[in-house]
């Protein structure tokens, strides 16, 4: 990492990473199961890949109207946001298997959802994961000028207004990850030398970039044209697909760290921060609807933020049974367990949260 990161501190709240590390790792002892995931997530795999590319298949192969080929869009989105919460993220968290290339396989995933493993592996594993909310260095935070996602960020004047447009620019998240994001972040993160796990070779990575992106393009934009469907009816729905995955994907996203309960800690002048890391996760990461069973299977477990923030490296399919330990431990530490019981109160939330971000900042002290 570079040398600007921030240091949490080593002896802030101790007790509650050893006596939860302890009390997790006993509950896979005596349960005689696995971290990583099993048939539950194995069968979960083959329903949203079926979700995700079926109706690709069937808009190749079958004559229809435009506007059930757009229907068959948006289910192609919605499959799309469940592999990318389910398949994809256990596996660049090495967690979907035991088995490392199982793990980089499903992690690999991410070309076929417009993504590059490199990126997304030091933009959230190492950026998110690691400094969680803290501006600057959390890329999650930035928006550029047009959303206002933390007091630290510049204040303008059309802020006033982002609780209303910004749901709407929620859906480019993976657009612009096909367009132009991936290369951006590449040329950003090499030359700041980040890396997750051991350092490749930027030919290897850009020339990868290069390829899986011609790939890309070729399956969902070329190939349905060679065979005859017209242009803009491909442009068309390949927007819709991205523009209904980008909107799930951010939606989820935000409601586990920019909501009101939420800090956005800053390092001090020697770049310490006030907790430890694991205690740092509880300030700055909410969980919703964690009773919500639907919401839990199709959100892979994301819904448990605070779950897979202090153990990234255990599978989603876990998480609903250790949550209740995570709960107690943080309770007896006198520490926050911030949750919202239902989707529709944390989506509220945040569109609250947002309202008050966008006043300006004199008025709102």
């Amino acid at each position: 990492m570079n040398n600007d990161a921030p240091i949490f501190a080593r002896q802030d709240n101790l007790k509650f990473f050893r006596t939860l590390n302890s009390r997790v790792n006993n509950y896979f002892k005596e349960n005689n199961i696995k971290k990583t995931g099993n048939w539950q997530l194995h069968l979960k795999a083959v329903i949203l890949f079926a979700v995700f590319l079926t109706p690709y298949f069937l808009i190749l192969t079958l004559d229809m109207p435009f506007w059930v080929m757009l229907l068959l869009s948006i289910v192609i989105g919605i499959g799309m946001a469940g592999v990318g919460m389910n398949v994809m993220h256990d596996g660049n968290h090495g967690s979907y298997s035991t088995k490392n290339w199982i793990n980089k396989f499903m992690g690999g995933t991410i070309y076929v959802l417009a993504g590059n493993v490199y990126n997304w592996q030091v933009q959230h594993n190492v950026l998110h994961h690691t400094y969680t909310n803290i501006p600057g260095h959390d890329e999650d935070l930035d928006a550029g000028r047009i959303i206002r996602f933390t007091e630290h960020a510049e204040w303008h004047s059309f802020h006033r207004f982002q609780h209303y447009y910004s749901v709407f620019l929620y859906g480019l998240l993976t657009f612009n990850w096909a367009i132009t994001t991936d290369f951006k972040q590449m040329r950003n993160y090499l030359k700041r030398k980040l890396s997750y796990g051991e350092p490749k070779s930027p030919k290897i990575l850009w020339t990868t970039l290069i390829i899986t992106k011609v790939i890309y393009i070729s399956i969902w934009i070329v190939l349905p044209m060679l065979i005859g469907i017209t242009w803009w009816k491909v442009l068309l729905g390949f927007f819709v697909m991205h523009y209904t995955a980008g909107l799930i994907l951010s939606i989820v996203f935000q409601l586990a760290h920019v909501v009101d309960h939420t800090t956005n800690p800053s390092p001090n002048e020697l770049g310490e921060m006030d907790n430890t890391w694991a205690v740092h996760q509880l300030y700055t990461t909410t969980n919703f609807a964690p009773k919500n069973a639907i919401v839990n299977w199709y959100t892979g477990g994301l819904n448990h933020q605070i779950e897979h923030h202090i153990f990234p490296n255990i599978s989603h399919i876990h998480y609903g049974k250790i949550a209740k330990i995570v709960k107690e431990t943080a309770k007896e530490c006198n520490l926050p367990y911030y949750e919202y019981k239902t989707m529709g109160s944390a989506i509220v939330a945040h569109f609250k949260h947002l309202r008050d971000l966008g006043m300006k900042p004199e008025l709102s002290v």
